[in-house]
This record gives structure tokens, sequence and C-alpha cells, in this order.
């Protein structure tokens, strides 16, 4: 990866002004912390222990509950691994993609397989809490022996995505496309095989190990206010008026400048559709009294038509205050989640 020094330079001096700004404004503790939305880890020691400080002299480092970092496997050896250790990191998130070299080149990744396998094993044997990503529905992927190669290492956490291929990207332009048959197949292929390892889907991308489960993410299902830092990033905040607002941050040119965030007020209904949407993604699913005291409306009156429909379909259920997709609902969330909106 190529670097523009005076860039990294500029980018770290404005995260601590932002935080600085941002904490006069929401001080107190973290429960989680993040670092990601790219690859932090090819970030040196001094810039990442730079960032670990601008945290720790404002909301404190790290988090109460749980501090993640995402790593690329070619930026981190064992020494490095007792770097992030000593900074204070617990869990890694490590985006592998592929066990397959094959699959690894046509997603150009710069690692192979074995390399990749390596570093999951490294970070698991230096006590980390190992989360680690997987593409599926590949084409020419051998969906099942990555599945299986990536969980006999012991990891406790996988994160299973289909691969997407997004208007004007390289990959829509070479014309690829992913088959939606293959996208329904890899989808229970993963609980199938990663069930048997102990792995349990609780999340439609999410399986785990019991205890394993990521609280960070669990903000974001759950509809909390949560804070981010740096160029592109989101956050959602409480406001004086409605729910919160939503703010997000303009791309790094604008940002580096001290434009400000687009601000976007979140009315209940607003709301309500954002934790629907969200946490139907969930097993768990959405406590509808919570949601009704938060949003200050009776959710289930308001979308009765829909719930009954859905019910009756099959794709929704509802078990004492939650109600949830089921196995079926899962599998057509995108239709699902549409009814409300």
């Amino acid at each position: 990866m190529r670097r523009s020094e005076g860039l990294v330079a500029a980018y770290l001096k404005r995260l601590r002004s932002e935080a600085g700004a941002l904490y006069a404004e929401f001080p107190g503790e973290l429960d989680t912390v993040y670092f990601g939305g790219g690859t932090p880890s090819h970030l040196k020691d001094d810039e990442l222990a730079f960032v670990v400080e601008t945290l720790r002299r404002t909301w404190g480092f790290p988090g109460k509950l749980e501090t993640t970092l995402e790593a690329d496997p070619l930026t981190f050896d064992k020494a490095r691994l007792e770097t992030f250790k000593a900074l204070g990191f617990n869990r890694l998130s490590i985006g592998l993609q592929s066990t397959q070299d094959e699959v690894l080149r046509f997603l150009g990744r710069q690692h192979n397989g074995q390399e990749g396998l390596a570093a999951v094993k490294l970070a698991l044997a230096a006590g980390f809490t190992v989360s680690a990503d997987l593409i599926t529905a590949v084409p020419g992927q051998d969906a099942a022996r990555d599945l299986h190669t990536l969980a006999q290492t012991g990891v406790p956490h996988m994160s299973v995505y289909n691969l997407t291929v997004e208007p004007n990207t390289p990959f829509a332009r070479r014309g690829i496309r992913v088959d939606e048959d293959r996208e329904a197949d890899d989808y229970a292929l993963a609980d199938a095989v990663l069930s048997r390892y102990g792995l349990a889907r609780y999340e439609v991308s999410s399986h785990a190990q019991p205890g394993f489960e990521t609280k960070h993410n669990g903000v974001y299902w759950s509809g909390e206010h949560f804070l981010a830092l740096g160029p592109s990033a989101a956050s959602f905040v409480p406001a004086p008026t409605g729910l919160g607002e939503r703010r997000t941050n303009p791309h790094i040119r604008g940002w580096l400048t001290g434009e400000a965030p687009e601000v976007l007020s979140v009315g209940p209904l607003e709301f309500v559709q954002d934790v629907l949407m969200t946490g139907l993604r969930t097993r768990r699913g959405v406590d509808l009294a919570r949601l009704d005291e938060r949003a200050g409306f009776d959710v289930s009156a308001h979308y009765a038509a829909e719930l009954q429909r859905l019910m009756e379909a099959g794709l929704l259920e509802c078990s004492g205050p939650y109600l949830r997709a089921t196995e079926k609902g899962l599998t057509q969330l995108n239709s699902v989640v549409a009814a409300f909106f």
C-alpha cells in the first residue's frame, strides 16, 4: 500500500482536533471502541499509539467492554501483536476473505491463503479474541472448503458476507455478476458448516461461539447512540429534539479542512424504521416494548397490517416482547424490511 507521509500526518492532527471538539460535546466513558472502516493496522506503531493517546486524553482508552482493531493479515507478526496488546486492544478483526489463493487473487488481495491462516493462528496464540471475515458466492470458490478450513483454526467469531458488486466498480465494469441461487446456497451452507464447530449464527452475517458475539456491532443493531471520528465517519448522537441526529463527516479532502458534517434529525418513525432494519438482522430480534417506549408510539398498532401479512407468510414471528425474522424471513430480509418503509 502506498503511503503519503504528509497526508498521514495531516490525518492524525485533524483526528486529534475532531476528538477534542466531540468530547467537549459528548464527554464520558466508552463501552466499546472499534478502529476500522479501512485498515488501521497499516499505520505505523507510533501513529497507532498517537490515535490511542488521543482517545485516552478524551473519553479514555481502552473501552470498558471491548476494544477492536481491524487488521490486514500482512500487517502484523508476533512482536507487533504484543504492541497491539500493550496499547489496549483485546479483539482483532482480520480481513481474511478466503483461504484459497485463486479466490484471493480474484478479490485483489495481497496475501495468500497460507499467510492469512497463519495470521489468524498467530493472533489466537497471542490471546486475542479473533473475528475473521470470509466472502462467499465468489465465482470459482469452494465455499465449503473455506468455511471448514477457517473454522478448524478454532477462531471464535466469523463474519461471512456474500460478494456484492456495486455499480461503477472494477467488478461491475468487468461484467461480474453474483448468482442469486449461489448466494442463497452459501448462506445456508455457512450455517450448516459453522454450527458443527460451535459457531452459531446470531446475526445474518455473524457467527460466534457462546460469549464471543461482538458487543460493538450490537450498538448499531439495537439503535443506541454512538460516536465516530474520521473522514466519511457516521455518528448517531443525542439531540435536543427528536430521538437523535445522524452526523456524516465529509470525504477526506473536506474533512481535513474542517468542513462540517451533514446533520439529519431522526424523528420517531425514522428511528423505528432504522431499528427494525438493523434489529431484524439478528436472531434475537427487536424488543417491541422498549421500541414503543423509545419511539413514543405503539409500533405494532402502526404496522398492524404489515405485521399480519409477514407473519401469515411465515417471515416474522413474535416471542414475548421480541419481534424476529424466521429462518425463511432471514433469507428474504430485504423484502421483509421493505414492508416497513
